[in-house]
């Protein structure tokens, strides 16, 4: 039972007499909070998940009226931006887009729930283990996003945090290669696929995140790439800059009450974000001279 705005989020090393150490956590108050997603924003993972998932569909041998299931690059970019998270995106392709469950090699499609979820459950963690594979081959992070998150750790009026719909497994491996050990040690607050029981575009992550740091939602800034990512920002009542990449940035994001919208983070800093906050609160205009027109 914190404050309003207050989290037990940094250590501080004290030395005592008798040169005897101590760790100890010490309540932190913040004025505002980066939060960052991680596939798209961090890094340009979308590709790489596609690949992994049509790898994953093959080494399964998964055939749907004799054709083998095949994600291409028009139709996942429309998966990316309407669901979120990996296990939701295969249920939503084989029962909203395929209406029916692929046959396995030779096995009837699974049937009932348990059959079908444990499909998803395999599939899953199999693309997973293959998509790590990729991202210690090609990892490599979004031009500013490092820059930006540094500037923020660095500020102490400015907690900062990683919100992602993917899984622990998966994401650990992402921001081990990307962010490294000590950066990520910083990091106040960290919300993953398996820390929530709904996904993006649902606000839960982002939610608890606020949560998590006692902050007023308001003050708030989420860094998105999709669509589905910032419903699920807006939803939770915070603002959101975007991010595109090439999959997204035809998406009408202004439409949708995104902030701001940049071809990538390389020209952001912090003042751009939080001084026109400090000034003028809840109607700040974000990221003025920088972010593309309406």
């Amino acid at each position: 039972p914190f404050a309003t705005q207050t989290a037990i989020t940094r250590k501080e090393t004290i030395l005592l007499p008798l040169l005897v150490i101590v760790i100890i956590e010490v309540l932190v108050s913040y004025d505002f909070a980066l939060l960052f997603d991680c596939d798209g924003v961090i890094l340009e993972t979308e590709e790489l998940h596609r690949l992994a998932y049509n790898e994953a569909f093959r080494a399964a041998e998964l055939t749907i009226n004799g054709e083998p299931v095949e994600w291409s690059v028009a139709y996942y970019d429309i998966l990316q931006n309407t669901v979120g998270g990996g296990k939701p995106k295969m249920f939503y392709h084989f029962r909203e887009t395929t209406k029916q469950f692929p046959m396995v090699a030779s096995k009837s499609p699974p049937s009932t729930e348990e059959e079908q979820q444990a499909l998803i459950d395999a599939l899953q963690a199999h693309k997973t283990e293959i998509y790590r594979g990729y991202i210690e081959e090609k990892a490599v992070p979004r031009p500013g996003v490092l820059e930006l998150m540094d500037e923020a750790l660095a500020d102490p009026t400015i907690a900062v945090g990683v919100c992602s719909a993917s899984t622990k497994e998966a994401v650990t491996k992402v921001l081990d290669v990307t962010l490294g050990a000590e950066r990520r040690s910083k990091l106040n607050v960290c919300i993953l696929g398996d820390d929530v029981e709904r996904k993006k575009p649902d606000p839960q992550i982002y939610n608890t995140a606020a949560a998590t740091l006692g902050m007023d939602k308001s003050k708030c800034v989420v860094v998105e790439d999709s669509m589905v990512g910032l419903r699920a920002a807006k939803s939770a009542g915070m603002k959101c800059v975007i991010t595109y990449t090439p999959s997204t940035a035809e998406e009408d994001f202004y439409g949708e009450g995104a902030e701001a919208k940049v071809p990538n983070l390389g020209n952001v800093n912090l003042q751009s974000i939080f001084d026109p906050l400090r000034e003028k609160g809840a109607d700040a205009d974000l990221l003025v001279g920088i972010k593309d027109a309406p």
